[in-house]
């Protein structure tokens, strides 16, 4: 397949984002329809569609120092082939600015767009001769537009995280949220260890290292195949790091009664069986049918028994469980994302101020729902894959107001103390990119309910 037909692609499923899909899911369909792309097109198309979405902020600002219109008042298919262009020519080194340029004049040829390719490349042409001469904002003296027009977050979020870490550490942050998060398997313990995965994966030519915190990461970098060592046998599950922790802070003992609620996919369900070496008795609760049967699948593949489900919309009454019948429950709980930006970019642009309010109302029913399911003297754990107050300190303060019957925990007493840097000055784990050798942005509290 030419590279055009890959620049193609990485446009219809960038159109796709912007009515709604989701990126990781329309480049794996595409990347499944396309099963002949050689591993080097599949590597350009996932660069060009999560670039082109990381980087959108810094893009619109390039162009706009170049085109006498206004970005507003271009059509949308036009401006999304000026980022795919611009996004060439401002991060991809190994490709000629020539190149860059004349393919997405050829991309919008092969569109039925041969009215705009003069504007496309004058445009385009321009940027590549004055790209040494883009204003770019002083970062002491102005932050706000820094983290705005070179490190390309939306107004509000820029001024959110400047109020909540102040200039260095929200542009150390939004730096490290441009990078691609690193490629992270939690090795699957009950079929093999840590140490003969990473021979396995050694002898097939990956560059390897074992994660800083979690006993069961591994990092993965380099080789050609698409499929690792064990792949079939259900030797790993690709996982983050921070995503890892949870279930270590659940800290599940075999013979327990386990509540995972919002359970799908099912990467922390099928790792409390494992921790658990499946002699746990663990319900799967998630309100999405077909994204409960995600972790069946993945259960299969990883030999994981003693995982029952249910499709249940958490917020309603379950009038099918007993009270006091856990003795740990996990409430890993929708929200915004906001930690996860690096491997779901277009939520920096989706995401609004108000979303955060709505997701933390609704993340306190959630608590105030299983709260009354945990047994005495067991625990209850709330985790978020977001580091906004309103989705952390705010649901955890608001639960233990409403509930005395819970008493937080300090997670520092409880974890190795190897762990200390991962939690803040309530025991509670909050991890950051920036500061945690990479992992994603996580929030998690710990309650246990009293005797």
């Amino acid at each position: 397949m030419k590279n055009t037909d890959v620049r193609r692609l990485a446009f219809e499923i960038l159109a796709q984002v912007e009515e709604g899909a989701f990126s990781d899911k329309a480049l794996d369909v595409a990347l499944r329809q396309n099963p002949d792309l050689d591993d080097r097109d599949r590597r350009l198309l996932t660069e060009l569609v999560y670039g082109v979405l990381r980087y959108r902020g810094r893009l619109d600002f390039v162009l706009s120092c170049f085109c006498r219109q206004t970005l507003s008042r271009v059509e949308p298919a036009v401006l999304q082939l000026l980022r795919l262009g611009a996004y060439q020519l401002l991060q991809l080194d190994r490709i000629p600015p020539r190149a860059a340029v004349h393919e997405t004049v050829e991309l919008a040829k092969g569109l039925g767009m041969s009215r705009v390719t003069g504007f496309l490349n004058g445009i385009l042409r321009a940027l590549t001769r004055g790209i040494d001469t883009i204003p770019w904002p002083d970062p002491q003296a102005a932050p706000l537009a820094c983290l705005q027009q070179e490190f390309s977050l939306p107004e509000w979020l820029a001024e959110r995280w400047l109020g909540d870490f102040g200039p260095a550490e929200a542009l150390a942050l939004a730096e490290a949220m441009l990078e691609p998060a690193p490629f992270t398997v939690r090795v699957n313990t009950l079929q093999t260890s840590r140490e003969d995965f990473l021979v396995a994966l050694t002898e097939a030519g990956y560059q390897v290292a074992a994660t800083h915190y979690a006993p069961e990461g591994v990092i993965i970098s380099g080789g050609g195949a698409r499929h690792l060592p064990g792949d079939q046998e259900g030797w790993y599950q690709v996982q983050d790091e921070g995503s890892m922790l949870i279930g270590r802070l659940l800290a599940p003992q075999p013979e327990e009664r386990l509540l995972d609620v919002c359970a799908a996919p099912g990467g922390k369900t099928t790792h409390l069986a494992a921790l658990t070496d499946n002699r746990a008795d663990i319900l799967a609760l998630d309100i999405a049918a077909d994204r409960l049967a995600l972790v069946h699948l993945g259960a299969r593949r990883l030999g994981c028994l003693g995982i029952a489900s249910r499709t249940w919309d958490v917020t309603e009454p379950a009038e099918f469980l007993s009270a006091g019948s856990f003795d740990r429950v996990l409430v890993d709980a929708p929200c915004s994302g906001l930690g996860v930006l690096r491997r779901n970019p277009e939520s920096r642009w989706r995401r609004t101020p108000e979303d955060l309010q709505v997701n933390s109302e609704r993340q306190s029913i959630l608590l105030d729902r299983v709260a009354p399911l945990v047994r005495p003297g067991g625990r209850l754990l709330y985790s978020v894959c977001t580091l906004t107050r309103e989705e952390t300190t705010l649901v955890a303060e608001r639960f233990l107001s409403n509930h005395a019957e819970f008493q937080r925990e300090d997670l520092r007493e409880l974890m190795p103390s190897s762990w200390r840097d991962l939690f803040d000055e309530q025991g509670a784990l909050r991890t950051l990119p920036h500061r945690h050798h990479g992992m994603d942005a996580f929030y998690a509290a710990s309650f246990r309910r009293r005797d």
